[in-house]
């Protein structure tokens, strides 16, 4: 794609492009239709850069923030190796459909072969059929040791 470009870790250049994709992609309702709070918005760049096994991916087009990809290394103990999980991707909902997710996905993908990772993980929405079907098309699938015991979900448990 033409006057595609993909940032990585542009969070002295680039913060206010990076809290307000996020922003937009958490108050999408596959966000949860909610937008960021104040402290998220007013720390979210010094968090991120502040840790070594967070990688942040902005996409630009044409200069514009189209995208953004946050994903954060962890471990697999049944590999012993590192393993990247994909925690946000967004792309702006006028961006939708240009290969942006697809460009987002191969920045993350390289990141992690170059750290030796034996994976990348990420969540989905059973309901958000859209990215499932690209998700599917990168070669992702749920997680499933034996088809007889099912998928693998994602819960969480909040705390305050």
């Amino acid at each position: 794609m033409q006057n595609l470009v993909i940032l990585k870790n542009p969070y002295e250049s680039h913060a206010g492009e990076i809290v307000e994709v996020l922003d937009s992609y958490a108050s999408d309702p596959m966000g949860g239709s909610r937008p960021l709070g104040a402290f998220t918005r007013q720390t979210l760049i010094s968090e991120l850069s502040s840790r070594d096994w967070a990688v942040t991916f902005l996409a630009l087009l044409e200069g514009e923030a189209a995208g953004l990809m946050i994903a954060m290394e962890g471990f697999s103990t049944f590999s012993c190796r590192p393993l990247m999980n994909v925690h946000d991707v967004a792309v702006v909902p006028r961006h939708r459909g240009k290969g942006i997710g697809k460009a987002l996905f191969a920045a993350v993908e390289e990141e992690s072969f170059r750290r030796g990772c034996c994976k990348i993980t990420l969540e989905v929405l059973s309901g958000n059929e859209r990215a499932i079907k690209v998700y599917k098309g990168l070669g992702f699938q749920p997680y499933v040791l034996d088809p007889a015991l099912g998928a693998a979900q994602f819960w969480e448990k909040p705390l305050t």
